[in-house]
């Protein structure tokens, strides 16, 4: 059966390279061999930021908040596995590590991932001991990656070791589409991806069941089961297969009531049960109109949202469950009711927040495609990655109610250039894994790159500041009104960025008005947003940019 430990616990750590007061240490050598002196290491418990402790150095960018994230950090962990466990398969799970992750096992290495905010797994099974003790090694390296903020450093959130029978449901292997929904009934289809790791091919079969989820994660009655269903599985590969279930007076996921249910597909190896796999889900419609801009449920619904970095203001980017609770309340009290994941992976932990709390969400991937804004940033990447790193994205995200829209990046110099079909290439990599969401991005200059053809290789565009500077007061009517666009639909998927002092209202020396009364030049004004938008209903809405300041409150 399958076994998810939390891995959190008693890592030791070193680090190398540039130092936090800018002097550098060397790195020694085989640092991942299990003979290697940890014993003066720092001992700490992850998620860990090695940079938020600071010190704040002047010489160091504004923009990643003059802190020393620049460096190359170690991670070791002793453990040891039971005798009883030989034959099982051990995974280990990171929600994302800060950056270009590699990743040994007992000095061999077992895999890694270099974009830091991507999800990824390393198989431990092929070096494991059961002899003893085993040691895992992680090295981290943010020497030379670009970053337009505050990065952060380390494994930064959730390590899990997991544990199955060589015959389980595959990483993320698990994906329920609601076809259809009504007052009366539902359908589930729950689709399955198992993998054998045995050498001979097997006879397998499984059931899904369907119950109620309650806020506290807690599984209420069940609603809907399936038969047993034949799956033959050839000897180490993947089997893919489907089951719909009815299930009646479903309750809808919106966000008043965030209603979620909770499939659990249970795997059989002949009559014996191998593996028990749970996924939460939820019943909702979504759609964008040309003409009536974003219907949740079949009811309009006003996108009122913010773009959101990852980091959690003077904790760091270390992900904190409760402080990240905290910004969504804040949020929401001032009548947030989305989020754009600005402008990378998220954490785990904010869609199901989101899907709890009744937010909408924008799940973004990337900052920049091919061409990068910085050197060393995901541009570096995009030709080897950018696939993968979508298909983590998607596959990890899709049962979350929450999410409405996969955003492939912002402000891409690409957008100005149609004829390269990059977005319409990466709305079809989202597409080969979820094709029950629209694809956009965020584009900036949106008279040029709303106008030019790029947009039509999306399935909803995203207009950053078109009421400001780089539109106008009457360009969202222009866009809806364009001959081509009569499927299109649009919205602010950045807007309102202003300077502003807080508690300044009288400006005075070396201060703006709190008033919102400044923008950047690239910026708009939240009142011609708003007027723009109250002009075009058609428009579903928009994304504020917004950040947390280091003191830990939303600051816009």
């Amino acid at each position: 059966m399958r076994v998810i430990e939390n891995f959190d616990y008693n890592w030791l750590f070193g680090r190398y390279g540039l130092q936090a007061d800018g002097s550098k240490i060397e790195e020694p050598a085989a640092v991942q061999d299990v003979s290697f002196n940890d014993s003066c290491w720092k001992q700490l418990d992850l998620p860990h930021d090695w940079a938020v402790e600071g010190p704040f150095r002047t010489d160091l960018e504004g923009f990643t908040g003059k802190l020393p994230w620049r460096g190359i950090g170690w991670y070791r962990k002793h453990f040891k596995v039971d005798k009883t466990d030989i034959g099982k398969r051990f995974y280990l799970d990171f929600d994302g590590a800060m950056a270009h992750a590699e990743v040994w096992l007992n000095g061999k290495k077992v895999g890694g991932h270099p974009y830091g905010y991507t999800s990824f797994r390393v198989d431990l099974t092929p070096q494991l001991s059961f002899e003893g003790e085993n040691v895992v090694a992680v090295r981290l390296n943010t020497e030379n990656i670009g970053s337009r903020w505050y990065p952060g450093a380390g494994i930064y959130r959730h390590v899990r070791l997991v544990k199955t029978s060589p015959v389980h449901v595959d990483h993320w292997g698990v994906f329920v589409t609601t076809p259809s929904i009504s007052d009366v009934e539902a359908e589930a289809l729950v689709h399955v991806q198992v993998r054998n790791h045995l050498s001979v091919p097997v006879k397998g079969h499984y059931s899904v069941s369907v119950y109620e989820l309650y806020a506290d994660n807690q599984t209420g009655r069940k609603v809907a089961s399936s038969s047993h269903v034949r799956l033959d599985l050839p000897a180490n590969a993947t089997a893919q297969d489907s089951v719909s279930l009815r299930i009646l007076s479903p309750k809808r996921w919106s966000l008043e009531a965030t209603n979620r249910y909770l499939a659990r597909v249970k795997v059989y190896d002949g009559k014996y049960l191998v593996d028990t796999y749970e996924v939460p889900f939820g019943f909702r419609t979504i759609q964008f109109t040309h003409d009536n801009g974003f219907l949740l449920n079949g009811k309009r619904v006003q996108i009122q949202g913010t773009c959101n970095h990852h980091d959690l203001g003077a904790l760091g980017t270390a992900i904190n469950m409760v402080a990240l609770e905290r910004q969504l309340k804040i949020l929401k009290s001032f009548g947030c009711n989305a989020l754009r994941t600005s402008h990378n992976i998220p954490a785990p932990e904010l869609l199901e927040l989101a899907d709890k709390m009744g937010f909408l969400v924008m799940d973004e991937a990337f900052d920049c495609w091919r061409e990068g804004k910085q050197s060393g940033d995901y541009g570096s990447l995009f030709d080897e990655w950018h696939e993968k790193d979508l298909k983590a994205l998607v596959c990890r995200d899709r049962n979350h109610p929450s999410v409405i829209l996969w955003s492939t990046g912002n402000e891409v110099s690409e957008q100005y250039h149609p004829e390269l079909g990059i977005a319409r290439h990466l709305t079809e990599v989202v597409h080969r894994y979820d094709k029950t969401r629209p694809v956009t991005f965020g584009a900036s200059y949106p008279s040029k790159s709303a106008m030019n053809g790029t947009e039509l290789q999306v399935d909803v565009h995203g207009m950053n500041y078109a009421a400001g500077v780089y539109g106008g007061p009457d360009f969202y009517g222009e866009f809806l009104n364009k001959e081509g666009h009569e499927h299109l639909s649009g919205f602010s998927s950045e807007s309102s960025s202003t300077m502003s002092s807080r508690g300044e209202y009288f400006p005075r020396k070396f201060h703006v008005s709190s008033y919102d009364l400044n923008e950047p030049g690239w910026g708009g004004l939240p009142d011609q947003e708003f007027a723009a938008l109250d002009r075009y209903p058609a428009i579903c809405g928009e994304f504020v940019w917004t950040g947390f300041d280091y003191l830990g409150e939303p600051m816009f």
